[in-house]
């Protein structure tokens, strides 16, 4: 068994076998997941952009296009898939993995889907702490798109540096209603699937919706399964600074009191806690504010 300190020794040199032991670690709350976090150092330099938007608009294809450029100038590339849970056996439905396995044998490209596990928001659970371990990896970009669940996607502009939203031309009659939402993370759209009808109709409404944003944000029309477009949109991603992103304090915070409160929580069992309550419950005067005051919670 690996030691902590060789397996981030390994994943800073991007072993791929020990990046997969440490976002599973991660992931899973497995024994050594926080002593590998706390002991990771981190490359905040390494762009992190999001991928969202409504299922359907081809989001993992586009990515799929992405990887292609860079990998072919010698970029390594990490991807965070966050696959939906399936409802019936809590699984990863995994589409989007099977629409990238192009690249599955590429030695610069690492892939690994996740699933939501019944977060909300469009991002999993763990996202935060595996984008991290992928940091203090040795990759140019990473990649995350997110599951494409519409306007409570909001965690990734968050968690992104970049956040780019892909619509196709069918959404033109939904701007209004996804405006509140997916339009005002957005920090770049994409109109993919650009040679369907009403591409251009669909991509001059957007611009002008989005006119009413204080900065200027660019529209990019693309076909992503034909690699159209796909090279003007990655050279303006080449010419944005990565700022700092101020909507990533609050995420933080948000897990930050999560992490805390866990920990606080670690010797709390809910099934013993369910099974206290049915025998306590029946008793005559059973007051819910009087029973908890046995865990002494501060």
């Amino acid at each position: 068994m690996k030691t902590i300190p060789q397996l981030l020794s390994e994943i800073k040199r991007g072993d791929y076998l020990s990046l997969a032991r440490g976002l599973t670690l991660v992931e899973n709350d497995l024994p050594g997941s926080i002593t590998l976090l706390q002991a990771m150092v981190m490359n905040y330099n390494v762009p992190v952009i999001g991928i969202t938007g409504p299922p359907g608009a081809g989001k993992s294809t586009l990515v799929n296009a992405m990887i292609g450029t860079w990998s072919d100038e010698g970029k390594r590339i990490a991807v965070l898939a966050v696959d939906p849970t399936s409802p019936f056996n809590l699984g990863s439905l995994l589409g989007d993995r099977i629409r990238m396995s192009s690249h599955f044998n590429n030695p610069d490209v690492y892939i690994r889907s996740v699933a939501t596990r019944g977060s909300v928001g469009g991002l999993a659970g763990k996202i935060i702490e595996m984008t991290d371990v992928l940091k203090s990896s040795n990759f140019d970009y990473i990649l995350i798109e997110t599951v494409g669940v519409g306007q409570s996607e909001i965690e990734i502009a968050g968690l992104a540096d970049i956040t780019m939203v892909v619509l196709v031309p069918e959404a033109g009659d939904e701007i209004q209603h996804i405006k509140s939402g997916l339009m005002e993370i957005g920090d770049v759209f994409i109109v993919n699937k650009a040679d369907r009808d009403g591409a251009e109709s669909f991509a001059n409404q957007l611009r002008k919706s989005l006119h009413q944003r204080a900065d200027t944000i660019p529209v990019f029309k693309t076909i992503a399964d034909k690699h159209f477009g796909t090279a003007e949109l990655l050279q303006w991603l080449n010419t944005v600074d990565i700022k700092s992103n101020e909507r990533r304090l609050f995420l933080y915070a948000e897990k930050a009191y999560k992490l805390i409160q866990n920990k606080r929580m670690h010797d709390i069992s809910k099934t013993e806690l369910q099974h206290k309550l049915a025998v306590s419950h029946r008793d005559a005067g059973f007051n819910l504010y009087r029973f908890i005051e046995q865990y002494n919670y501060k």
